[in-house]
């Protein structure tokens, strides 16, 4: 049976190397003019973004000015899954603390 189990997991892996690979092959080359990142959005961040924003780094114009609102966003989700979970932890019935010496002696906690 665990050789089966074994069989399984590499063959598993195999085809997860292929699709990994499969990928891979598709993405456009480095620097590649057509691809799709170089689009006009692109283009008008680097020709517009110190006019339009004022500021000094090009990067931190484009995070805080062009990006504001998704990174705002992002940050609304992290918090909700953080209180997801703090909720999710506290909830319950709260539990018995027993001394030590009361399991020592006993061998079970008292109920």
């Amino acid at each position: 049976m665990r050789a089966l189990f074994n069989v399984f997991i590499v063959l598993l892996l195999l085809l997860l190397a292929q699709m990994l690979v499969m990928t891979v092959s598709e993405l456009p080359r480095y620097g590649d003019p057509a691809a799709p990142t170089n689009n006009y959005v692109t283009e008008r961040y680097l020709r517009e973004g110190y006019q339009e924003l004022g500021g000094l780094n090009l990067v931190a114009n484009i995070v805080v000015g062009y990006r504001a609102f998704d990174t705002f966003i992002e940050i609304v989700v992290l918090f909700t899954a953080v209180t997801a979970i703090l909720v999710t932890l506290r909830s319950g019935k709260p539990v018995e603390h027993h001394s030590p010496h009361q399991l020592c002696a006993t061998g079970k906690v008292a109920e």
